[in-house]
């Protein structure tokens, strides 16, 4: 406190005041030295009430008083002060940048893509990030301290954690009703363990959807070369007529064609997976795309099919033409495919009010059953596989289609009912649809919005 004197005055007043007290008390008493006695125990003890003064002071800041700084003074009580007070402020940055680093570590661990969730000892919460409080259906403030096997009753994984066999993960299904967590613990401190979790439910998609793609090209090969290997052994084991080897060599003819256009198809795939989106800056001409889809589905169909194709007068298409053809092409051979014979498929060009096009492919046919639609542009999915393998399809077309309107920004819907024909949509944005002539809308609004490509109406 400022109204302290400095040390030196207020010890020369004591002093002072201790010898008129004595020698006012000799006079009283008339005891020799009495005086000088008093006078030094009096200065003594002034000293000693100022130095507790100062201490309690500063007894008072270290428990925390209202002071913010340390008691201002001089000699030991002041150095001591100053010492003291600049030690606390020194651990006080130290906290405050612990604090911070802390704060910056935990907010790093929010936005990670996996779960982390800290268990104690005893398998309390002791905290965890959003990422795993959605994998395991917590609430990370109100089940803070709560037991983790209370919360998460699956057996699994109460087992796994009672077990304390942490070497290998632990694949958790239908934990949040569905999909896959893969759960790894790591144990560190006193007992404390480290749950870190990750959804692998699209890794394990993958590698589902991988197989059955390595398992059904091994079976379509399979096939044919099955054929081919019999039709040789029969040709080189017996005695033919000419008319029986040409139909032989007819049907290994076939089967040659269906490998073929099955491992074209797959090439064709793993092109446009492979390369990037292509530049709305080609425009290509829709009246010579649909002449030339046209004339090859009026070949396919020999006169057995009514097939009308709209003219798109002037329209133009921004994109690759060879996969704009490959595309439309496909629709309308599987129309021509699926339908009998009498039967109509149109098909059309119309423009949509946000500037928008759709080229449509309607059929007359047999129809697809609603459950099969969401799966329809899968690789190698039929809905009649027998049919078909005759009809030559190799069960690669709709995926190829769905790839290549992803590719220009677009989107394939299908509608369908069984016994009452299909209608397949190819809807392309703005920016790729124009008339011969005016600017484009930009590229950026050629830019596909997300999704999987496929729309089931």
């Amino acid at each position: 406190m400022s109204w302290l004197l400095p040390r030196f005055v207020l010890a020369a007043l004591a002093v002072v005041m201790g010898a008129f007290v004595g020698l006012w008390a000799g006079k009283l008493f008339d005891i020799p030295l009495l005086a000088e006695a008093l006078g030094a125990a009096t200065a003594v003890g002034a000293l000693v009430l100022i130095d507790a003064v100062r201490g309690h002071r500063l007894l008072l800041w270290l428990r925390g008083s209202q002071l913010d700084v340390a008691p201002r003074d001089t000699g030991l009580w002041g150095e001591l002060g100053y010492r003291m007070e600049r030690a606390v402020r020194d651990r006080e940055k130290v906290i405050a940048r612990e604090r911070l680093q802390l704060e910056q570590f935990l907010s790093a661990i929010e936005a990670s893509p996996n779960g982390v969730l800290m268990l104690d000892g005893q398998d309390h919460i002791l905290w965890c990030n959003r990422v795993s409080a959605d994998h395991f259906s917590l609430d990370p403030q109100r089940d803070l301290r709560q037991r983790i096997t209370n919360l998460v009753r699956s057996p699994a994984f109460v087992a796994f954690l009672q077990a304390g066999h942490f070497e290998a993960p632990l694949l958790l299904s239908n934990v949040r009703g569905q999909g896959t967590l893969s759960v790894v613990v790591r144990c560190y401190g006193e007992g404390m363990r480290l749950v870190l979790s990750q959804d692998i439910t699209e890794r394990e998609r993958a590698d589902a959807m991988r197989r059955d793609f390595v398992a059904n090209v091994s079976h379509e090969i399979r096939t044919p070369l099955t054929v081919l290997s019999g039709f040789i052994e029969t040709m080189s084991s017996l005695p033919l007529t000419e008319a029986e080897r040409r139909r032989v060599l007819t049907l290994m003819g076939q089967q040659t064609e269906r490998m073929q256009g099955l491992v074209s198809d797959l090439l064709t795939l793993a092109q446009l997976e492979g390369s990037p989106r292509p530049a709305a800056d080609r425009w290509i001409s829709l009246d010579a795309l649909l002449g030339r889809i046209q004339s090859d589905a009026v070949a396919l169909s020999a006169g057995k099919h009514e097939i009308k194709v709209q003219p798109a007068t002037q329209v133009e298409l921004a994109g690759v033409e060879s996969e704009l053809l490959s595309a439309a092409a496909n629709l309308v051979t599987n129309a021509v495919r699926y339908t009998p014979a009498g039967g109509q498929i149109d098909v059309v060009w119309r423009e949509l009010p946000d500037g928008a096009g759709e080229l449509s492919v309607q059929d007359t046919g047999l129809g697809i059953a609603r459950e099969h639609l969401p799966r329809l542009a899968e690789r190698f999915y039929r809905v009649d596989g027998s049919r078909s393998r005759e009809t030559g399809g190799t069960g690669l077309g709709l995926s190829i289609v769905k790839h290549v309107v992803q590719r220009h920004g677009g989107e394939l819907s299908i509608q369908s009912e069984a016994g009452k024909g299909s209608r397949f949509n190819l809807q392309f944005p703005p920016a790729r649809v124009r008339h011969a002539g005016e600017p484009a809308l930009g590229v950026e609004a050629a830019a596909w919005s997300g999704g999987d490509g496929l729309t089931v109406d």
